[in-house]
């Protein structure tokens, strides 16, 4: 014999020591378990179905005008109509699910809540149903569970008329009380609207100058406006830069040597030089011719030397006021004609007036910056209020087209139902099975005697496992490190075993004595259904 197996046979012999705590509690279970079950009530769930046909010759034609009637704005409509409030409660009246006497509201909205917890209202296609009526439209089926079989049979008639006579029969009053009611919640969100335009308009009066504007809100506008500031001071820097640079090629020895220059114009006139330059070159020249006539005591030639050294002095004061600027040195010197010069002079006079313009207009932003800093404490807060408002009136303008646009589809939705765009029929009237739907007795019973088995075997193997003892000379060498010298064998096995067979066979008739009552309760179950089908029949012809 294999260790498992050896093993696996020392627990059964454990367990069979407690075989009636067991079977008491195999009793006890399966007892307490068929009494609950019998306990159960029954469920009776009655249901009808009803064929809807909405693809009529209307349909293509009020496409978009009206409406989709799709299979999940049915499903909606259908609960909406007969599942909520006033509508569900009257049905619970009517059917004596909701007691008149029951008068405390917490008690009346949980016997709604179950009340409604047990309808059923599914949507199908006609053709997955199998209908062979036609394959478009939709089967509405309605389920209702009760423990009452009249009153589930009640139920289900009651919310097939409900929905036959106001959900899918288009009366004129339903429709009427639909566009009423639409009617006046346009009216009020027509008062709404001009509430809130009125509130704008006053808003705005009560804070001119501290509204958003279209380029953002306060923030955004401070950001902008010190970004802009930040800007112009970087090119008004760049402008004085470049004025400076000018400045400097302009008082240049380059610039100053190209104004005293002359330069030769088409013609073999001389132009771009200075006056004084040119005297000095027709002194010199004078001079020159002079010298090839007389000597250098000569009277003539000592007064052009002495011009000439004049001349040369006063253009070396021209250069230097042509260094500084000096407005007289740039006339006299002639400065103003060379093209040069009038190039460096043009692009300076231009970045003045850049410059200019740049500080006029960074002046302008930080002006605005301290103004909106000003604002920094009440701007905010204004510029909030005013979104609210913004944010009021834009719901109350959506919900004004939402409600217009569903009055104008309701009218027309009423015209179509007067000229037959909807078809229904009563599929199958309200039908009450011989049996309940829950729970299933015969399972349940079968369960519990499974179960109180199963309890039995764990009460046994749990007692061994708290009080064990030791079966085998395997078990007396696992719990003892002594060496087994030899075993004793039974004094008188033929007395073991005639009172081995006693108890086993008192164990078989209890065991019998279990599946038993199995027995029993399921034939007191299929009588007790019997009956009950027989109650069913006679209720059904009544």
């Amino acid at each position: 014999m294999t260790p498992a197996i050896e093993k696996v046979m020392e627990e059964l012999a454990g367990s069979w020591r407690f075989r009636w705590f067991g079977v008491a509690a195999s009793f006890l279970v399966a007892a307490v378990g068929w009494a609950v079950v019998f306990s159960l009530p029954d469920r009776y769930e009655a249901d009808a179905r009803i064929f809807v046909d909405t693809s009529t010759a209307l349909k293509p034609a009020l496409k978009g005008l009206t409406t989709d009637q799709d299979v999940d704005g049915q499903i909606n409509y259908v609960r909406q109509s007969l599942l909520a409030g006033p509508q569900l409660e009257k049905i619970a009246q009517e059917t004596g699910v909701m007691p008149a006497s029951v008068t405390n509201q917490v008690q009346r909205q949980r016997i709604l809540d179950a009340f409604s917890s047990r309808i059923s209202l599914t949507v199908a296609s006609a053709g997955s149903m199998g209908d062979e009526r036609s394959t478009a439209g939709t089967i509405y089926s309605i389920d209702y569970l009760d423990s009452v079989p009249e009153r589930s049979l009640a139920v289900v008639k009651t919310l097939l008329d409900t929905f036959v006579e106001q959900t899918l029969g288009g009366k004129r009053a339903g429709s009427a009380t639909v566009q009423k009611f639409l009617e006046t919640q346009i009216k009020d969100y027509e008062n709404r609207l001009s509430a809130a335009e009125d509130k704008i308009a006053a808003f705005k009066k009560q804070n001119v100058g501290l509204m958003p504007s279209e380029q953002g809100g306060y923030f955004t506008q401070l950001q902008n406006e010190t970004d802009a500031a930040k800007k112009s001071e970087t090119q008004l820097a760049i402008a004085v830069s470049r004025r400076d640079e000018l400045t400097n090629q302009l008082h240049s020895d380059a610039a100053i040597s190209a104004a005293g220059s002359n330069a030769t114009l088409p013609g073999g006139q001389s132009g771009g030089g200075s006056d004084t330059l040119t005297r000095i070159q027709e002194t010199q020249a004078k001079l020159d011719d002079l010298l090839l006539k007389f000597t250098d005591r000569h009277p003539d030639v000592i007064a052009t030397r002495a011009t000439l050294d004049e001349l040369k002095k006063r253009r070396a004061l021209e250069l230097e006021g042509l260094k500084r600027g000096d407005a007289g040195a740039i006339a006299s010197s002639g400065a103003a004609n060379n093209p040069v010069y009038q190039s460096i002079q043009l692009e300076l006079s231009k970045v003045e007036v850049e410059i200019a313009a740049l500080r006029r207009e960074a002046a302008q932003h930080e002006s605005t910056v301290l103004e909106l800093r000003k604002s920094v404490n009440s701007a905010p807060q204004v510029e909030a209020e005013f979104q609210q408002l913004n944010r009021d009136y834009d719901v109350n303008k959506a919900e004004y087209t939402a409600l217009v646009e569903n009055y104008q589809k309701a009218r027309l939705g009423e015209q179509a139902d007067n000229a037959g765009s909807v078809r229904f029929e009563v599929v199958q009237p309200p039908v009450l099975p011989l049996t309940p739907v829950w729970p299933r007795r015969v399972t349940a019973l079968a369960g519990v005697w499974l179960l109180s088995i199963g309890v039995g075997v764990a009460v046994a193997y749990g007692i061994n496992f708290l009080r064990p003892v030791i079966h085998s000379v395997r078990g007396v060498g696992e719990l003892t490190p002594f060496p087994i010298l030899g075993t004793v064998s039974v004094a008188f096995p033929s007395r073991k075993r005639f009172l081995f067979r006693r108890h086993l066979w008192r164990f078989s008739v209890a065991a019998f004595c279990l599946t038993l009552g199995l027995v029993v309760v399921l034939a007191l179950n299929w009588a007790g259904a019997r009956l009950t089908i027989t109650s069913i029949k006679t209720l059904v012809k009544i």
